[in-house]
């Protein structure tokens, strides 16, 4: 990205205009599609985005700092108007591909499958969590923000986001182990049922046959 971007853009310059969506659209389409689940949306959200950018250029603050806070914190407004407007919640992760394992994993094969469920879980449980937990873990875990960037856009105090990300960790963790718990009771559940013999055929009408005698048959004789 060239130099003096900040400048060129809250000048109108669209050659730097053009440059700035070149380096963010990408990232702005995913942040989008992180809080709002949808991929249509997300599209939706990422060309109102830069709309809006191109619209209220003039009020960038001077400087040479990185354009992303100014761009996710649009985009952020945009999807919550967005999921307010639908009721929609954040459940991307359910629908998301699994990520590849990360080579600092484990060597061993079940460290990766142990890790592969914890992140499908993660992405089961992530739209259980508040609106503020998941646009802050969706600015600074997935978009990379620090602290005071991700503060710039959302318009929050710093203190604020680190609580607020302590906290949307820590329940995004107890979520995700009552996850993997239900699902370990319920493959539980259906390794039984597959161990219990099945009844042949002969065995069942034998049964509905002895069921359909006269209840005086099984009375003992009286003579």
């Amino acid at each position: 990205m060239s130099d003096g971007l900040r400048a060129r853009v809250r000048a109108g310059d669209r050659e730097a205009f053009a440059e700035l969506y070149e380096s963010y659209a990408r990232m702005v389409y995913n942040h989008a599609f992180r809080l709002t689940g949808d991929w249509s949306v997300a599209e939706e959200v990422m060309g109102d985005t830069f709309l809006d950018a191109w619209r209220t250029r003039a009020r960038l603050e001077p400087g040479d700092g990185t354009l992303k806070p100014w761009l996710l914190g649009m985009a952020t407004n945009k999807a919550r108007n967005a999921n307010r407007g639908i009721g929609r919640r954040l459940a991307f992760l359910a629908r998301r591909p699994a990520p590849a394992p990360m080579a600092d994993f484990a060597d061993e094969a079940a460290g990766r499958i142990d890790d592969a469920r914890r992140l499908a879980a993660v992405r089961t449980v992530f739209g259980r969590l508040r609106r503020g937990e998941q646009e802050v873990l969706a600015l600074c875990v997935w978009s990379g923000l620090d602290y005071a960037q991700a503060a710039e856009a959302m318009g929050i105090p710093v203190g604020t986001v680190r609580s607020r990300l302590s906290r949307a960790r820590a329940r995004l963790r107890t979520l995700a182990d009552q996850r993997l718990a239900e699902e370990k009771k319920e493959k539980a559940e259906e390794k039984r049922k597959k161990k219990e013999p099945r009844r042949r055929r002969g065995e069942v009408q034998r049964e509905a046959a002895f069921a359909a005698l006269p209840f005086q048959e099984f009375q003992e004789d009286p003579r």
